[in-house]
């Protein structure tokens, strides 16, 4: 009998706050063997629930068997290290750093932001188009407009990394600044940091299945 072929597909399980920019890079670089599935972006609001999600959505995958190798999208993303231990036990990686802020404008950059002002709220392009659903309602300041000040009233401006050079994201960021009662800067990282990170990940596999 023949053998069957060896799974070329990579998978990669994201969060839905990456997701466009997911899908990007998988057109970019052969959406033919890089498949992705993301989870609701929404769950960053409720951090311990990341890591049995991705660990049921890696076994699914793997039941599958047609994935060379699978990729977790995720950062620790406010799991304390209890995402790694389920990448350790599922034998996948994850993309390196603490959130994806980290990983769009590079480590060293976004420690210069933090020193320079340690109050500082970031927003992607993810977060400003969805703004209202995530923070305003997700936070529950649209209910309890009280809360604005518990959430942030530590922070003294909001960054925008934006992944695309949009004048309407950036019109759009700077009213959400505005509703937090924040000054408004921005940084066009696009989506160098995460596509290389993905394309490295994936390359690793192949050498090594090689």
């Amino acid at each position: 009998m023949t053998a069957p072929p060896h799974p070329s597909k990579v998978l990669v399980i994201g969060c839905g706050a990456l997701v466009r920019e997911l899908r990007e890079i998988a057109a970019l670089n052969g959406s033919k063997h890089l498949e992705v599935e993301c989870l609701p972006a929404i769950m960053h609001n409720r951090p311990e629930r990341i890591p049995d999600a991705v660990r049921r959505r890696v076994r699914v995958a793997k039941a599958r068997g047609a994935y060379r190798t699978i990729i977790v999208g995720y950062m620790d993303c406010g799991t304390g290290g209890l995402l790694d231990r389920v990448c350790a036990e599922e034998g996948v990686e994850r993309l390196p750093g603490a959130h994806c802020y980290e990983l769009y404008t590079g480590p060293d950059a976004f420690a210069g932001l933090q020193d320079v002002e340690p109050g500082t709220f970031y927003l992607t392009d993810y977060l400003v188009r969805h703004f209202d659903r995530l923070i305003m309602e997700g936070l529950g300041i649209s209910q309890h407009p009280e809360l604005l000040e518990a959430y942030f009233g530590n922070y003294t401006r909001v960054v925008h990394l934006a992944q695309a050079d949009d004048d309407r994201l950036a019109r759009a960021a700077e009213q959400a600044a505005a509703r937090l009662g924040l000054r408004c800067e921005r940084i066009v990282t696009g989506i160098g940091g995460l596509e290389g990170r993905i394309v490295e990940l994936a390359s690793a596999d192949t050498s090594e299945a090689a």
